[in-house]
């Protein structure tokens, strides 16, 4: 299916090697900690192609981008780096290139896999 349906809340559950990759994007060490075990709510809000895609972290802290599949869109990475990219879908994930990392999404059940390499 080409377009899947994103719109939704997802709470974080879990991450794998997360010290190696925020080491090799060059994140902060204070950043590092913040973003360690926390619970992490991402909102994303789909219009057909267009989404904004927010993760409201743990005190109120949020970080949000917004995106129409196929278009470069100013983003901005978890360390505050702000960047331009095109996301694409491809077999039914959005591809997105950051400045250190290629990022995948998709949605398998009713849960949000978000991969980042």
């Amino acid at each position: 299916q080409g377009n899947m349906a994103f719109a939704g809340k997802y709470e974080f559950e879990c991450d794998e090697n997360y010290d190696e990759f925020v080491k090799k994007i060059g994140l902060p060490s204070d950043k590092i900690e913040l973003g360690r075990n926390c619970k992490i709510i991402t909102e994303v809000v789909q219009n057909g192609n267009d989404f904004t895609w927010t993760q409201h972290y743990p005190g109120g802290r949020k970080m949000s981008n917004s995106f129409t599949i196929g278009k470069e869109a100013d983003m901005e990475t978890m360390g505050g780096k702000k960047f331009k990219a095109t996301a694409r879908m491809e077999d039914g994930k959005i591809v997105a290139d950051f400045p250190n990392y290629h990022h995948t999404a998709e949605i398998c059940g009713d849960k949000l896999i978000e991969v980042s390499s």
